[in-house]
């Protein structure tokens, strides 16, 4: 993940499009009381709301590497127990019936997200399960001008920022069943009507475009804004009442352990 902090302000502007997926998530898990639940990478608290809604009676708890987001997740939910945790190192102090994580997974490197995935999926008990999506857009026009937004610009550092892309659901099954009675993957695509461009470019603020302007200078970001705005104006129409429909399609996995 990025060394500087998210921002939990910026994330939620689109609380309820973000939330989205962890319902249709959580919709897909086969338990019905589980007793420990651990969010990872839960953010400002949206996706542990879903799943304290669900499972009322469970403990729950979250982690995330950002300050701020625990910050307001602690704000949000002052009863459940949220900590500062690096999610590749990260190991729960008891069995955990279900982990759950809502699009964190495609900010760890390329060759440390199964083996993280499966080094916590061995600390499950038979029958837990490991529930995770991830956004699967780095074909998608939002994220592809980023990268040609970058290239044309006198901000080339940022380059080397991109995310890796994440792996392929037959890369998914093959390394994850041999710990699993199943694992269930399928993709979601879905289409957020937004105000406008410019709210294009807000959503991917909160996320996806953080690594190509957080180096950047205050100048240099405007700059690089101004002309990713441009870009975004291009690639994605105006619908009928002027509003702006931003595809986003979604990876999902839900592995049950053997």
């Amino acid at each position: 993940m990025a060394a500087t902090d998210w921002s939990a302000k910026q994330y939620l502007k689109f609380e309820a499009e973000r939330t989205r997926p962890s319902r249709d998530l959580l919709a897909q898990i086969p338990l019905n009381s589980p007793r420990n639940i651990v969010d990872l990478g839960c953010g400002p608290g949206n996706s542990t709301a879903v799943l304290l809604s669900q499972y009322p009676n469970a403990c729950v708890a979250g982690m995330d590497s950002s300050p701020d987001m625990i910050q307001k997740a602690r704000e949000t939910l002052p009863r459940v127990e949220f900590t500062v945790d690096d999610l590749s190192t990260y190991t729960p102090q008891e069995p955990v019936d279900l982990f759950f994580s809502n699009a964190v997974f495609q900010w760890l490197p390329r060759g440390q997200r199964l083996k993280t995935i499966k080094r916590l999926m061995q600390l499950q008990p038979s029958g837990g399960v490991f529930a995770f999506q991830v956004p699967d857009n780095l074909a998608e026009p939002s994220h592809v001008s980023m990268q040609e937004t970058a290239a044309d610009g006198a901000w080339s550092e940022v380059q080397s920022a991109v995310r890796d892309s994440f792996q392929s659901p037959q890369e998914i099954y093959d390394e994850l069943k041999p710990l699993c009675a199943d694992v269930n993957i399928w993709h979601t695509y879905y289409n957020h009507s937004l105000e406008n461009h410019e709210a294009v470019v807000e959503w991917v603020k909160g996320t996806g475009l953080r690594p190509f302007i957080d180096p950047l200078s205050p100048a240099d970001r405007d700059a690089f804004l101004k002309a990713y705005l441009g870009r975004i104006q291009k690639a994605y129409p105006k619908s009928v009442d002027g509003r702006v429909l931003l595809r986003y399609p979604r990876l999902f996995v839900v592995a049950t352990r053997n």
